[in-house]
């Protein structure tokens, strides 16, 4: 096998690099900077090269695209001890293989490099969907006014105790903003407030585009957005699920067009609301029953799908399947029987990089992105460790808790969902509130 090249201008991580890959079989080419590099591979092409993205009297970048284009099929992973996750994107972006931040794990980097090495295998045709475009969720036609019925739960009601803040980045806007949440009083709701002083529910009749009456809808895949007046309010999915989970019913929520989506999973919201505090009001709060199944999109394996049936109780079931690094993953969450903070709230939201890349050109999300997500690329995760080896499983299931609150109240029920966004999250809220509204019209 041909040498791996280690080019790096510190001497003590040319030796380090040189003596841990020489331990494990590889042989190995050092070099101090850009030039000897290029020197030296026309003499001996490398099998790979390590490249820091700091060199004397060179960018680490540009010698990346120069390297890939006079030699596109040697694999390249880059290192470097200051650049964050934007240097990362922009050198998978410029045809590295990988990239790797100092200090270096060696078991990690060993992983890499045998990779990169490996053959690969071919690319699955089926594409992690991107969570930037819309989606139709095709709706049942033959459900009966009385598969559900809304009726008093016994849990009360619940506020805060106190006003509280967070302040992050948007997700969509990639601009810095935040929340004051503050304690309302009994039946008022999850209301969402804008700086300058509108009020728009936290409710499905909210929903940017609820006005739609076909059966077929069109709903938007990548995050939940609320409207009223002219105003919206986006990204709120995150923080439902744990006013959901902690059972708050009644709290406004002050911000400035979009939440804030700090990692891109929900654990710090659910530390808000222990700084808070939690107030037991003197009703009880609403939920819905179901009595029949009640969903949306065809139940087969290779369709999208959501639905509800009769459970004395709450729980999800999720499946996904997608190409590497994800494959085929299922988790089911009961909170009678698992802790929301320790098994849910922490998944953090995924993409693959090109999604990203694309909906950044097409102006439809900012910055935000590239530090709240899980970044995928030619089958693996580039930019982070992952909290859970089914995180994105997981974090769907984060998403549905979240938008399934848009109904104002709880859910007694059981729901299976197969490889859903969104908006089969909307619809389904939507099909439940359109059953409601037509069974009150009854009485």
């Amino acid at each position: 096998m041909e040498p791996i090249y280690v080019v790096d201008d510190e001497p003590a991580i040319c030796e380090t690099l040189g003596g841990v890959l020489q331990d494990e079989g590889y042989s190995v080419v050092s070099c101090p900077d850009a030039q000897t590099l290029f020197k030296r591979i026309p003499k001996q092409k490398p099998s790979l090269v390590l490249l820091d993205i700091w060199l004397p009297g060179a960018d680490g970048m540009e010698v990346l695209q120069e390297f890939k284009g006079e030699y596109p099929d040697i694999p390249v992973i880059m290192i470097s001890g200051h650049a964050g996750i934007e240097s990362a994107v922009s050198s998978i972006k410029l045809g590295a293989y990988d990239f790797l931040e100092k200090p270096l794990h060696l078991d990690v980097l060993l992983d890499k490099v045998s990779g990169a090495l490996a053959d690969k295998p071919k690319r699955n045709n089926k594409e992690l969907p991107s969570d930037t475009r819309l989606e139709v969720a095709i709706c049942r036609k033959s459900i009966h006014a009385d598969s559900i019925s809304l009726v008093e739960s016994e849990q009360p009601q619940r506020t805060l105790k106190k006003n509280i803040v967070l302040n992050g980045t948007g997700l969509l806007s990639g601009r810095n903003t935040g929340i004051i949440m503050s304690p309302l009083g009994v039946n008022e709701g999850i209301i969402f407030q804008s700086l300058d002083g509108y009020a728009i529910p936290g409710n499905i009749t909210s929903l940017e585009n609820f006005s739609q009456t076909d059966i077929n809808q069109t709903f938007t895949a990548n995050s939940t957005v609320l409207a009223s007046n002219n105003r919206r309010v986006r990204t709120i999915e995150h923080l439902m699920a744990v006013l959901h989970m902690f059972g708050i019913t009644n709290a406004q929520i002050k911000t400035d067009e979009e939440i804030p989506n700090v990692d891109g999973s929900a654990k710090n919201f659910c530390q808000l609301i222990h700084d808070a505090g939690i107030v037991e009001q003197s009703e009880n709060a609403q939920k819905v029953v179901f009595h029949e199944k009640v969903g949306v999109g065809p139940e087969n394996l290779n369709d999208k799908h959501l639905y509800i049936e009769p459970f004395q109780g709450f729980k999800i079931k999720m499946r996904v399947d997608y190409p590497a690094p994800i494959f085929e993953q299922c988790y089911t969450f009961n909170p009678k029987e698992q802790s929301f903070e320790d098994e849910i709230a922490a998944a953090r939201s995924f993409n693959t990089f090109e999604n990203i890349d694309m909906a950044q050109k097409m102006g439809k999300v900012g910055s935000g992105y590239l530090h709240s997500h899980i970044i995928m690329h030619d089958g693996k995760v580039i930019n982070t460790e992952l909290r859970y080896p089914d995180e994105f499983v997981r974090h769907k299931i984060l998403d549905l808790i979240g938008d399934l609150y848009m109904l104002g109240c709880f859910i007694e029920g059981s729901i299976t969902a197969n490889m859903t966004s969104h908006g089969y999250n909307q619809a389904l809220v939507k099909r439940i509130h359109t059953i409601l509204t037509e069974t009150s019209s009854l009485h």
